[in-house]
């Protein structure tokens, strides 16, 4: 009885418990209309314009420098924000070249991977939103690409995009980037994978709807451009001239390389143009010789039809019953209609070809009036 007498004092000397509380439900702010267009949480705002950060550049470039031939890509890294797909990073992507397709794939979303996650860890920017691939003489159609490209619009915000780096206008000084993405029609008809002639009418798909380009701008660091500005501006010299007056200059040494003529680059670009028409009128004589199999198949399946209805006419005028129906496709297999996107990409291949020579060509034109002025005086 004590025990319990003092339990029961113990338990009344105790504070009595309080009743718990129920977790207050959590409330959801709406975003302010201010931040609206720029928080785009579910992508609704549309895509106006590429950024391109000057770092990107540079290593867009130096990769283009060091790759064997054209082949160099790689992933671009940033964000969309109100309407402007911005790019902070780029990484590389290794080639392999002679290696099976399944090899090589699984190599490269591996480095992929990798990469990424070692960006994630040093807190970067680790947000796919598309890549970029090298070429030249502004010939960068190909099926590669389109697949790559048709991927990433199918997966990414906004699409993703792909940047095009030109080695060739590099050369000649002009640093030539442009932004591209695959049309509605186009995706639509890739999805389906028709590219008949039905289906190009339908869609309207030329070589020239096949991408459509997003505007760009590259953005560079204030400084960087304070400190280009400061290498552009003439400033007096500290040794004076032989005419008695101090000299001036910049602090970079002048450049003739403008007024090379180029006309080595010409010689090339007319040599891509005749591969690449010789490359479309095979592609043209295979597309000839089975839309003739494809012809010669239905025709051999229409007589068969025809003479069958004749048959059955002459059996019902002699009071037989008509033979039965067979299905035509079984007895001739008749091929289905061949795709006529390797054609798109090799009439996009000539008109890049024909537009960077009709851009090096004029050029060098006029350079070449110049210097003939310039020996006559």
């Amino acid at each position: 009885m004590a025990a319990t007498s003092m339990a029961a004092a113990l338990a009344a000397s105790l504070p009595a418990p309080s009743a718990v509380s129920a977790a207050p439900a959590p409330t959801y702010e709406a975003i302010p209309a201010s931040m609206a267009k720029v928080i785009d949480i579910e992508a609704d705002i549309p895509l106006t314009c590429v950024q391109l950060d000057g770092l990107v550049v540079t290593k867009i470039i130096k990769h283009a420098r060091e790759a064997v031939g054209a082949t160099a890509h790689g992933l671009l890294l940033g964000l969309d924000l109100d309407g402007i797909l911005e790019v902070s990073n780029s990484f590389p992507l290794p080639h392999h070249a002679g290696e099976e397709d399944e090899k090589s794939a699984k190599a490269s979303a591996r480095h992929q991977a990798s990469m990424l996650r070692s960006l994630k860890e040093v807190q970067a920017d680790d947000s796919v939103i598309g890549f970029y691939q090298a070429t030249t003489l502004g010939a960068f159609f190909n099926q590669t690409l389109v697949d790559t490209q048709a991927i990433h619009q199918e997966k990414l915000r906004h699409g993703g995009i792909v940047i095009v780096h030109d080695l060739s206008q590099t050369a000649r000084g002009n640093a030539s980037f442009r932004a591209y993405r695959l049309t509605a029609a186009f995706l639509d008809a890739y999805k389906k994978s028709n590219f008949s002639t039905s289906s190009l009418m339908s869609h309207r798909l030329t070589f020239s709807s096949i991408l459509e380009e997003v505007p760009l701008k590259i953005r560079t660091n204030p400084l960087l451009s304070a400190f280009l500005g400061t290498l552009t501006e003439t400033r007096a010299g500290a040794l004076p001239s032989a005419a008695g007056g101090s000299t001036t200059g910049s602090a970079l040494e002048p450049t003739f390389s403008v007024l090379d003529l180029g006309t080595g680059g010409v010689t090339r670009n007319l040599e891509q143009i005749v591969e690449a028409v010789d490359n479309y009128r095979t592609e043209e004589g295979n597309l000839s010789y089975l839309s003739r199999q494809i012809a010669r198949e239905r025709a051999k399946a229409e007589n068969y039809v025809a003479k069958r209805k004749e048959e059955n006419q002459a059996r019902v005028a002699q009071g037989l019953a008509p033979l039965p129906e067979e299905d035509v496709s079984r007895l001739f297999k008749i091929p289905a209609e061949p795709s006529r996107l390797e054609s798109l990409l090799l009439l996009g291949q000539i008109d890049a070809y024909g537009k960077s020579l009709a851009g090096s060509a004029s050029t060098g034109l006029v350079k070449m009036y110049a210097t003939h002025a310039g020996s006559e005086i």
